[in-house]
């Protein structure tokens, strides 16, 4: 962490010792909790598909049940997104995201305890509502703190604490169904949900002494510090005429286009995370811990090219390429995945690059809003993409679902996802111009 943070302050807006350290101050202070907060988000979510190798069997789970499961998270997440990323500009991003840690925390606790097919769609759903404008939310407050210069890598370090959740989540959650079977009376996958909600609870208290809502609000910061941060973000590019009225952010295109890209990006690295489990069984591997251990090396490779794909984005302050290209990358390993699936290691290794470069196109994606949007539509633009692609943990899990369930294979379900892919990269290529994206003077 230390190194990552000594590469992002180095190319600061003001390379000066003093504003180096500066941000060095901010970035302890704030990117640690944020990190460990999503960690424990991606791996609140990624339990049930390890969860639902032992579950089926006791609540009578099917394919396409665990399918909706998965996609209904997102219907929840979706239609409390925008109020929620709205609401956070009136209460304060301290208060909104103590409050959604400690709920979703609650609501994976309650997962333990279900005992039907139709009881686990609830509490995924509710899961989804708990969730609602945690990650936007994040995006945006990490605009309150942090100029377009340091957002990238920043936005990077962030969202590659998903990754070292994906790496641990796997041993983790074999670990804990192999060895606390029977704890306190309750089975393996049980234990599971109880044991990985617990934490969120936890640092959503902590999070609510623990941030600051804006640099003027930060009693860890002099008043020499607050002015510096508020005049570096006082000088953010405008562009002129724009103005904040959420009805102006809804009849933006520019807004739609990012979130159909987004929907495309997002299918491809929310399949792969609810399904690689069932992916990897199905290359013959049955012991838990084994799937684990193999679930973790896409994360263990994109967090690699997550963060080099962030820096040269960075240093280059070119956007779509990047996105457009990671992309077609994953799309091409998903497509050939169905020619080598008698190939064990063949198979292991485009399953790990095709998830590990739909994840870094995840990463790379989120510099783009920032950039496309004013800062008076941001709040707003944001959560609107957000909700676009979250429509995709919706589809994209009920049809993957069904595939398998008529097929009895992952690989169709995954040649769609693919050329999903495919068509997300031009959509991103085409419609966004990349004069949009380019920094302005103020």
């Amino acid at each position: 962490m230390n190194q990552s943070i000594e590469t992002i302050t180095r190319l600061s807006v003001d390379n000066s010792s003093s504003t180096r350290a500066l941000y060095r101050k901010v970035i302890w202070r704030l990117l640690p909790f944020l990190v460990i907060a999503y960690a424990i988000n991606a791996i609140d979510r990624l339990n049930i598909s390890f969860a639902k190798l032992r579950m089926a069997e006791d609540i009578a789970l099917s394919e396409v049940a665990y399918g909706i499961g998965a996609g209904i998270f997102y219907l929840g997440y979706i239609l409390f997104e925008i109020p929620s990323n709205l609401y956070m500009q009136r209460t304060g991003a301290r208060a909104t995201l103590a409050r959604i840690m400690v709920l979703w925390g609650v609501v994976t606790v309650a997962t333990a305890f279900v005992t039907t097919a139709n009881q686990l769609i609830v509490a995924r759903f509710f899961l989804g509502v708990a969730e609602a404008g945690f990650f936007p939310g994040v995006i945006l407050y990490l605009t309150y703190w942090f100029p377009s210069e340091l957002r990238g890598r920043i936005t990077a370090v962030f969202i590659m604490s998903a990754m070292v959740a994906g790496i641990a989540s796997g041993p983790l959650a074999g670990w804990i169904m192999t060895h606390f079977h029977g704890w306190m009376g309750l089975r393996d996958w049980q234990v599971l949900f109880v044991l990985e909600g617990v934490p969120a609870v936890l640092l959503g208290v902590f999070g609510w002494y623990w941030l600051a809502d804006r640099p003027r609000d930060a009693k860890w910061l002099t008043a020499a510090e607050k002015a510096q941060l508020e005049e570096a973000l006082a000088t953010e590019p405008v562009k002129p005429g724009d103005h904040g009225r959420f009805l102006d952010v809804l009849r933006d295109p520019k807004v739609y286009i990012a979130g159909l890209v987004f929907f495309c990006v997002y299918s491809g690295s929310n399949t792969v995370s609810y399904w690689m489990p069932t992916l990897i069984r199905g290359f013959g591997v049955e012991d838990l811990k084994s799937i684990g251990l193999l679930a973790s090396l896409p994360y263990a490779v994109g967090i690699v090219g997550m963060y080099l794909l962030g820096r040269s984005s960075d240093k280059r302050q070119e956007r779509r390429w990047h996105v457009g290209m990671t992309m077609l990358a994953s799309a091409i390993c998903f497509l050939l995945l169905g020619y080598v699936q008698s190939h064990l290691l063949l198979s292991i290794v485009l399953m790990t690059i095709g998830a590990a470069t739909a994840m870094s196109a995840l990463s790379l994606f989120w510099t783009i809003p920032p950039a496309l949007l004013s800062p008076s539509r941001a709040a707003g633009g944001i959560a609107v993409i957000s909700a676009i692609g979250g429509l995709a943990g919706v589809v994209s899990q009920i049809v993957v679902g069904a595939i398998k369930t008529a097929t009895g294979s992952l690989y169709l379900a995954f040649d769609v996802i693919g050329l999903t892919l495919i068509i997300g990269a031009l959509i991103l290529l085409l419609g966004i111009p990349a004069h949009r994206l380019r920094k302005r003077p103020h």
